[in-house]
C-alpha cells in the first residue's frame, strides 16, 4: 500500500467513525421530533374538539375546513421541497405548524368516536409502528423495491377513496381501510430504512443532517398518523 492509498484509508475509517457516532443521535432526533409533533396534533386535536367555539369554526365551516387542509398540502410541499433553501429553525416552525393545523382537522375523530376507542387503536397504531420502524432499522433487506410497490398501492387507494366518496360502498371502504393499514405497515419499515442510509451517508451532526433528520420526522410521523386512521376506521366504534 502506498502512502497515497493509505491516506484514503484513514480518511475512510475516520468518516466511518464520524457516521457510527452521528448516526445514534441523529436517528435519535427524527424520532424526538416526530413524538413531539404527535404530542402538538393530539393536543390540538383535543383542544378544538372540547372547545365549543373551535369546534363549530373549524368542524361547522367546511371553508375553514379545506383551507386547513390545503395548508397542510402546501406546508408539506413547502417543507419537502423547499427544505435546502430553508434554515433549520424556520424548517422546524413549519413542521410544528403543520402539527398544529393537523390537529385541528383531526379534532373530528373526538367527535366521531369514544376517548377509549381512540386509546385502544393509538397504541395498537404505537406497537404496530414500534415492530416496523425496528425491523426497517436493523433489516439488511434492501427494502426500495417494496417501497416503489408500496407508493404504487397507495396512488391507487387514493383514487379508489376519491371514488367511494360518490359510490359510498362501506364494502370497498373496510377492503380500503385493511389495505391502507398494510401499505402504511410496511412503508414505516421501508422509511426507516431509507432515513437511517441517508443518515448515515450525511456522516456528521451538521445542518444539512439535521433538515434530513427532519423531513424523517416529517415521513414517520405521516406513516403513524395514516396507520392509526386506517386501524380507527377498522376497528373504532362510532358514538
Amino acid at each position: 500500500m502506498n502512502y497515497n492509498d493509505y491516506e484514503v484509508n484513514v480518511a475512510f475509517r475516520e468518516r466511518e467513525l464520524q457516521a457510527s457516532a452521528a448516526l445514534p443521535a441523529l436517528m435519535r432526533k427524527v424520532y424526538v421530533w416526530m413524538t413531539l409533533a404527535l404530542a402538538i396534533t393530539g393536543f390540538t386535536a383535543y383542544a378544538v374538539a372540547t372547545t365549543p367555539n373551535l369546534q363549530q369554526m373549524v368542524l361547522m365551516n367546511s371553508w375553514v375546513m379545506w383551507g386547513l387542509i390545503i395548508a397542510e398540502f402546501a406546508l408539506v410541499m413547502g417543507i419537502s421541497w423547499g427544505i435546502n433553501k430553508l434554515s433549520l429553525t424556520t424548517a422546524t416552525l413549519l413542521f410544528v405548524l403543520y402539527s398544529v393545523i393537523n390537529g385541528a382537522t383531526l379534532s373530528v375523530i373526538f367527535v366521531a368516536y369514544s376517548i377509549g376507542t381512540i386509546s385502544t387503536v393509538f397504541f395498537i397504531t404505537a406497537g404496530t409502528f414500534a415492530v416496523m420502524a425496528f425491523i426497517g432499522y436493523v433489516t439488511k433487506t434492501d427494502l426500495s423495491k417494496m417501497g416503489k410497490i408500496l407508493f404504487m398501492a397507495l396512488i391507487g387507494i387514493i383514487i379508489a377513496t376519491v371514488v367511494n366518496i360518490f359510490v359510498k360502498s362501506s364494502g370497498l371502504d373496510l377492503i380500503l381501510s385493511y389495505l391502507g393499514v398494510l401499505v402504511f405497515v410496511g412503508l414505516t419499515a421501508y422509511d426507516t430504512q431509507k432515513i437511517k442510509q441517508m443518515l448515515w451517508q450525511a456522516g456528521d451532526m451538521s445542518e444539512g443532517a439535521q433538515k434530513i433528520a427532519l423531513l424523517g420526522a416529517l415521513s414517520l410521523y405521516l406513516d403513524f398518523i395514516n396507520l392509526f386512521l386506517y386501524l380507527l376506521r377498522i376497528f373504532g366504534r362510532r358514538d
